[in-house]
């Protein structure tokens, strides 16, 4: 299997995070691929956590859809929890990536010191040849644009789904309605999604296709995050305030009804339906629930 990576401009700058764990700095995107209150924490505690994952070590194949593997964090750390509860887990992993340098410069900056042997060698693999087949581990890292390379995903679906792309207003591309169509088409029936993101936008967008959302715990920011299932059973609901920024403008969701649209054109629709939406203005929310400091 040959994948050719995109070729993106930005340097990837490294950076410790609190917890010790390093991380990037996308000059591309304008943003750090993780939380600086740790990256492998997030991994940890925003997918791991939040899933339930582990509860699902003794049944196989446990499958894992990881929308912007990224750094391989989030993969690395569900695969870690897995194996340390069952080695003999097996686990299909699907990971999508725009920046096919992403992988490997977090191997030669070392980012991946502390996993288990195993798992150090699934994401050598991963980063280098973009695919893995052992005993226990059938793994793919799908390099491009994941607008197109989720399409290639078929007669599959996982049981986890990491949705982990840079923050909506610097990626617009993969929150769209359509997008996250896509991705809820490869989650299984009693499956469920995690985001590090509670936008509104998002939040709406997965309620659009279907999905029941609830809160979980994001590391490291002010704001929860997202889980999302088919059924609401298990999902921690939703506060009265989080209720009430659904009923805001700010729930408009972005669309991209090609699943081709540049990020000018995205921003652009969604403004355009904010500026008639019948929803209340957002700026009312923020009076009656955000402190002060947090309006600056």
């Amino acid at each position: 299997m040959t994948h050719i990576p995109p070729i993106l401009t930005g340097d990837l700058v490294p950076e410790p995070t609190s917890d010790g764990s390093l991380t990037f700095f996308s000059e591309d995107f304008g943003e750090w691929f993780h939380s600086r209150a740790g990256a492998r924490t997030e991994a940890q505690e925003t997918y791991v956590q939040a899933t339930g994952l582990v509860a699902r070590a003794s049944s196989s194949p446990v499958r894992v859809l990881d929308v912007c593997y990224g750094l391989g964090y989030n993969s690395a750390a569900a695969l870690e929890a897995l194996w340390q509860v069952n080695p003999g887990c097996q686990v299909e992993l699907i990971a999508l990536e725009l920046d096919g340098r992403v992988p490997l410069r977090s191997l030669h900056h070392h980012h991946h010191q502390g996993w288990s042997p195993p798992v150090l060698n699934t994401l050598t693999l991963l980063a280098n040849r973009q695919e893995v087949h052992t005993d226990t581990l059938t793994a793919q890292l799908l390099l491009g644009d994941a607008r197109q390379t989720i399409q290639t995903v078929t007669d599959w679906q996982a049981d986890f789904i990491f949705l982990d792309p840079f923050s909506p207003p610097h990626c617009p591309e993969l929150w769209t309605v359509e997008f996250l169509a896509q991705v809820a088409h490869r989650l299984a029936p009693d499956g469920i999604l995690a985001t590090y993101s509670c936008a509104a936008a998002v939040r709406s967008a997965l309620q659009k296709i279907g999905l029941y959302i609830g809160a979980t715990t994001a590391t490291g920011r002010k704001w929860p995050g997202t889980a999302a299932r088919w059924q609401p059973d298990t999902l921690v609901p939703l506060s009265q305030q989080e209720i009430e920024h659904l009923e805001t403008r700010a729930a408009v969701p972005h669309r991209d009804p090609t699943l081709r649209g540049t990020r000018e054109e995205i921003c652009d629709r969604r403004s355009q339906e904010q500026s008639v939406s019948a929803l209340k203005p957002t700026s009312q929310w923020r009076k009656k629930w955000l402190p002060a400091k947090e309006k600056e």
